[in-house]
């Protein structure tokens, strides 16, 4: 597993051992951050579950201006702040080692563009943390939310939370499912 483009370009990261994260691939992240370039320019990215660290890390190395990391997990998180150190990003890197739904309310911004989550599947962790989100001062009209979910996954529910799902790439084993606050413009 690698730092795709930017600044870390090329750069190795490690990856927490055991089964408890999936990294995603190479061929996959391309494909998200090609999706989510326009958004990236010194924004401010929240990516929680954040496992190995490697989304954020690739938002910071291709332009964004600061990421939280947001991972419950000792041995993830660990390898977070290892990986974080390793790129050189620890002064625009915020690493929270809690819960994701008790992390939402420690995030100190006036915006956030893109709200990242690669939660455990079949778990309902993405619909209790959409609906947490709902009520962030920081989720704005303009916000990006980005779901990595199982291929199955219905996002049909997101309507009931005042949400729009605005594009879904799916690939062979999983999908990620773009969404934004209804009335918001599409993410294309």
């Amino acid at each position: 597993m690698r730092v795709i483009a930017g600044t870390a370009r090329s750069l190795p990261l490690k990856t927490p051992e055991g089964l408890d994260t999936r990294p995603t691939t190479d061929r996959i992240k391309e494909t998200l951050f090609n999706m989510l370039q326009p958004y990236l320019a010194d924004c401010v990215f929240l990516d929680l579950f954040s496992g190995s660290g490697q989304i954020g890390i690739e938002a910071l190395s291709r332009g964004a201006g600061h990421a939280y990391f947001v991972e419950n997990a000792a041995k993830a998180f660990n390898c977070i702040r290892q990986n974080i150190q390793f790129t050189g990003f620890e002064e625009r890197a915020t690493l929270l080692k809690q819960d994701v739904m008790g992390a939402l309310a420690a995030v100190r911004e006036k915006e956030v563009s893109v709200v990242f989550m690669d939660p455990p599947y079949g778990t309902g962790y993405d619909e209790k943390v959409l609906d947490a989100l709902k009520g962030m001062c920081y989720v704005t009209e303009d916000t990006l939310l980005v779901v990595e979910a199982a291929l199955e996954r219905d996002f049909s529910f997101v309507r009931e939370l005042g949400y729009q799902v605005v594009k879904e790439k799916n690939y062979k084993t999983n999908k990620h499912v773009f969404i934004k606050k209804q009335g918001a413009v599409s993410a294309d």
